[in-house]
């Protein structure tokens, strides 16, 4: 792997200064399905392994940071009962990242990761359905 001097890598900088916000909220949702991958790892260790808890912790915490960011794009007035019902989602898997958080559970770990993994796999499909239409239009 290579190191960076800045700590970014500049390819995934490109990636995302030229994404779409379509693309953007994709990436989202791979980040968070990345940290809650890590928190499951963790919540797999041994209950004596130091690093059991900061993984879930970090895997957490780095989740939900993702999914502010998500709830705070949302536009209620233009998004309307859409954008209301991934609102109710958001909190929804905030919830139950918390719970998992708290408890060190992997249940509902697993199910923010089946419930955003079905998100993310809709948003997208639907892209490459919008990008398949723009090359028939053009």
């Amino acid at each position: 792997m290579v190191a960076f001097r800045n700590g970014k890598n500049p390819y995934q900088t490109a990636a995302v200064t030229t994404a779409s916000p379509g693309q953007l909220v994709v990436m989202m949702y791979d980040g968070v399905l990345k940290f809650v991958s890590i928190a499951r790892a963790g919540c797999a260790l041994s209950e004596d392994d130091p690093q059991r808890l900061k993984m879930v912790q970090e895997g957490v915490t780095r989740s939900l940071a993702i999914i502010d960011e998500l709830r705070s794009t949302l536009n209620t007035e233009q998004g309307g009962e859409y954008a209301l019902n991934l609102q109710n989602l958001y909190d929804y898997y905030s919830r139950r990242l918390l719970k998992a958080q708290i408890s060190m559970d992997d249940a509902p770990l697993a199910e923010v990761e089946k419930l955003v993994g079905d998100l993310r796999d809709g948003w997208a499909q639907m892209l490459v359905a919008q990008s398949q239409g723009r090359s028939h239009t053009e």
